[in-house]
């Protein structure tokens, strides 16, 4: 079963049973943002002076929220050591989740994007897969994914999040390489965000969740803007044991090339009251909920995520405000 409102959602035959003051039984929720690093948070003074490192930094993030989403590995993929970093710098129940580099899941990428002996020899601005020679798109799969061995081994990735492009519709070719990409991440765990209205379109709807609750793979659930060519509705659903919701706001500027104008938004404490006992339902299907703000403006993303976590419940402790001190 799916629900546009959140109202009745249900994973292999075991309802939500919600009763007064609660429900029956809640997953684990985990709730964070999509980044800890962006230059805009850094301004804002959320992170206190004394946090002037970026391993202060992470470790002042990781003190706030359980959960964090890596977005800088869309742009390239990463290197081993770093992850090995972000693993050390975090306690033992932390989660990262990761978003698959960029060309993984067919967006285009810059060439320089790519490790110095991958990279085609071409003057396009952007690449696609088609413009890899076989054995380098091979290697390109195998290096992403052994980068992301520290955070595995130290049992702190979370999911590996594909998210396609507004050009990936619906489709029997699309849904096998859905399933391409989860056996090549074994034993890894992938979350899939679509980005064309086509999953969602009628009877798709049911088609898709019932596809991916075949594969027990996790669907991604979105806030955003309606209305553009990337835009798909609010579904939530629980197609694993495990379920994500992504929080990108509703800018107007949502197609502007500006990234700050795209997520520049502040959720208002309505908005948030009416996601929580959404996100509760969507918590009592699941064994774990990963909740994120990737209103990433500021420190948008990062008091959005702190509001939820005081509603939900979810909190990690005493959570900073703008210009809090350690």
């Amino acid at each position: 079963m799916w629900s546009w409102s959140g109202r009745a959602i249900e994973r292999r035959g075991l309802p939500a049973y919600a009763v007064r003051g609660g429900l029956e039984h809640v997953g684990e929720i985990r709730i964070g943002t999509a980044s800890w690093t962006d230059k805009t948070l850094l301004a804002s003074g959320w992170y206190p002076s004394t946090a002037n490192t970026a391993e202060k930094r992470l470790a002042h993030y990781a003190r706030q929220f359980p959960i964090v989403e890596v977005d800088a590995t869309y742009y390239a993929p990463p290197a081993e050591q770093t992850a090995r970093l972000w693993a050390q710098r975090t306690p033992a129940e932390f989660t990262f989740n990761v978003k698959a580099f960029s060309l993984l899941t067919g967006h285009p990428s810059k060439p320089t994007a790519l490790p110095v002996d991958l990279r085609p020899e071409t003057e396009k601005k952007n690449i696609y897969p088609k413009d890899l020679a076989p054995q380098v798109y091979e290697d390109l799969w195998s290096r992403f994914l052994s980068a992301l061995d520290p955070l595995a081994d130290a049992g702190k990735l979370g999911v590996i999040l594909f998210q396609f492009p507004p050009w990936f519709t619906i489709s029997r070719s699309n849904k096998q390489y859905i399933l391409e990409v989860a056996e090549r991440c074994k034993p890894m765990r992938v979350a899939v965000e679509f980005r064309h209205a086509s999953w969602f379109a009628g009877d798709n709807a049911a088609e898709t969740l019932g596809f991916l609750r075949e594969h027990d793979l996790p669907f991604v659930a979105v806030d955003m803007p309606q209305g553009y060519r990337s835009s798909v509705p609010p579904v939530l659903a629980a197609t694993s044991d495990l379920a994500v919701v992504r929080f990108h706001g509703h800018s107007d500027g949502w197609e502007s090339h500006d990234i700050q104008e795209k997520f520049g938004y502040f959720y208002s404490d309505a908005e948030l009251g009416d996601w929580a006992p959404r996100l509760r339902s969507l918590a009592a299907a699941v064994d774990q909920t990963h909740v994120l703000f990737n209103n990433c403006a500021g420190a948008n993303a990062q008091l959005n995520a702190a509001e939820m976590a005081r509603l939900l419940g979810a909190g990690r402790g005493e959570v900073a405000a703008v210009g809090g001190a350690e």
